[in-house]
């Protein structure tokens, strides 16, 4: 029709090429009239643009596609999102929103390399997507952070089920190569109306919920609820403050006293970090502990931690205070990271401490996540002199194999196994091995919790070589920890 208007006509079209082959062509035909004005042929220009069309949508489906796992981005789960909030509205149905982030990936990632761990994500990506229905959308936001959007589910036992589902799912070992893994995940749930009844506030709730997933312990999902949202505003307002509370000098240090077992004297103490907020007051280290270990604001505190326990050491022997041993925790994130080393040194020497003031204390589950490097640090660290210590023994996952190769001198036997030591002799058979294996291996024992003269009695009993807890002292600030420190000593002369 057009050629018979106008004599021209220009468009794509699909063709074939002789040896059968569909190709996409961009054609411009062209009447050729006679002289009486009557066409007399056509001429056809064509060009061969398969391939140009190919980009375009390679072009399109990187712009609505994440590029490792092909799932739909940020931008598409938003555009699907706001269209199934405007149905949902329209036809009053409701929507899940579940968030999901793989626990523990960034050990996998660091330690097998970044190649294992986007074959792991592409694996998870492929599990995520076989795990719910067709009409499902599942979207990755970037790192190991997914989202799956569930329209119109029945019941929130329904929603739960699927959660339950992506969870044995993510379960399952995968297996890359000369590697196999096992990767679990933390879920948050939001649903439309009830938890937000816009795109921003849905995400924000599942995100809020998955949080409380990790908090419970991980491999596990969450609803949503009201007061957990006033527990994330909490949460992040502390945060925000916490950042600045170092150079404010919020932080302090109290120190709990360490006592021989066989003679009751004082032989050290653990230096513990408070926070002294200025209008909250104190803080508890359940409460920004975590979040400093997730933030990594861990760093900072720790090695402020060490500063001030040797300036500290270095005050009370200036004072007369006779010379011992304080513990300061180290995380983590400081044992894997480049800067302990000379942060101790350097403490040690401007305070001109000898090696022997200054232990240590690592997690028994910090070490064994990257043993590897742990031991690594741990070997350097113990060449300057300190003092190394296994944290909460008895609480992980440790292999005899990798204990016996760290470079420690000392396992603090957790306060879960002396709290019941009187009462469980459960506890007090683990409480018998443990000390038994540290002597095979010649590491000093310090017994945790200890908060009855009962208690004592049968560690010292066991030959427990010290004790720390209630029954001794609180941790104390500085100038208290000073004063208990002096009439424990005086009460020893005494005795003496």
């Amino acid at each position: 029709r057009e050629l018979k208007a106008t004599g021209r006509w220009k468009g794509e079209l699909w063709n074939r090429r002789k040896s059968g082959e569909v190709f996409l062509e961009h054609q411009t035909i062209t009447m050729v009239p006679g002289p009486d004005g009557k066409p007399v042929r056509y001429v056809a220009v064509f060009n061969d643009i398969t391939e140009l069309r190919r980009k375009d949508e390679r072009i399109r489906h990187l712009a609505y596609h994440d590029p490792l796992t092909h799932l739909p981005n940020r931008q598409l789960l938003h555009d699907r999102l706001d269209h199934a909030l405007a149905l949902c509205r329209r036809e009053s149905k409701t929507l899940a929103v579940m968030f999901l982030d793989l626990d523990r990936f960034k050990v996998i990632n660091d330690t097998l390399g970044h190649d294992v761990g986007d074959n792991l994500l592409r694996e998870v990506a492929t599990r995520l997507a076989d795990a719910v229905r067709g009409t499902d959308t599942v979207a990755r936001l970037g790192g190991d952070e997914f989202v799956v959007l569930v329209e119109h589910p029945d019941t929130t036992g329904a929603v739960a089920a699927v959660a339950e589902k992506i969870i044995r799912a993510l379960a399952a070992p995968v297996d890359l190569g000369p590697h196999k893994v096992h990767v679990t995940t933390s879920i948050g749930i939001s649903f439309y109306p009830g938890d937000g009844e816009d795109l921003t506030e849905l995400m924000k709730n599942a995100d809020t919920a998955m949080y409380a997933a990790k908090a419970a312990g991980r491999n596990t999902y969450h609803f949503f609820s009201a007061a957990m949202n006033e527990r994330a505003q909490w949460r992040l307002e502390l945060e925000n403050e916490m950042r600045h509370a170092v150079e404010r000098g919020d932080f302090q240090l109290h120190y709990q006293p360490k006592v021989e077992l066989a003679t009751g004297r004082p032989c050290g103490a653990e230096a513990l970090i408070r926070w002294n907020h200025p209008t909250k007051g104190l803080i508890s280290p359940a409460d920004f502990i975590p979040m400093a270990e997730e933030t990594g604001m861990i760093v900072e505190m720790g090695e402020w931690a060490i500063l001030e326990a040797c300036g500290q050491m270095r005050r009370w022997l200036d004072a007369g205070l006779p010379p011992m041993t304080v513990a300061v925790n180290v995380s983590t994130r400081q044992l894997t990271g480049p800067g302990l080393y000379s942060i101790v040194a350097a403490a040690l020497e401007v305070n001109d401490l000898p090696p022997a003031a200054l232990e240590l204390e690592v997690t028994e589950s910090g070490v064994m996540d990257q043993a590897e490097r742990a031991i690594a640090m741990l070997e350097g660290l113990k060449t300057l002199g300190v003092s190394i210590a296994v944290d909460d023994f008895g609480t992980g996952y440790s292999s005899l194999s990798y204990l016996r190769k760290l470079p420690i001198n000392t396992v603090k036997i957790d306060r879960s196994f002396v709290m019941d030591l009187e009462t469980n002799e459960q506890d007090a058979a683990i409480v018998r091995t443990i000390l038994a294996m540290a002597q095979t291996l010649k590491l000093n024992v310090v017994a945790e919790g200890v908060e009855t003269a009962a208690q004592a009695a049968m560690l010292a009993e066991a030959n427990c070589d010290m004790a720390q807890g209630f029954h001794y002292a609180r941790p104390l600030p500085a100038p208290a920890f000073a004063e208990w420190l002096r009439a424990a000593t005086a009460r020893q002369s005494t005795l003496a």
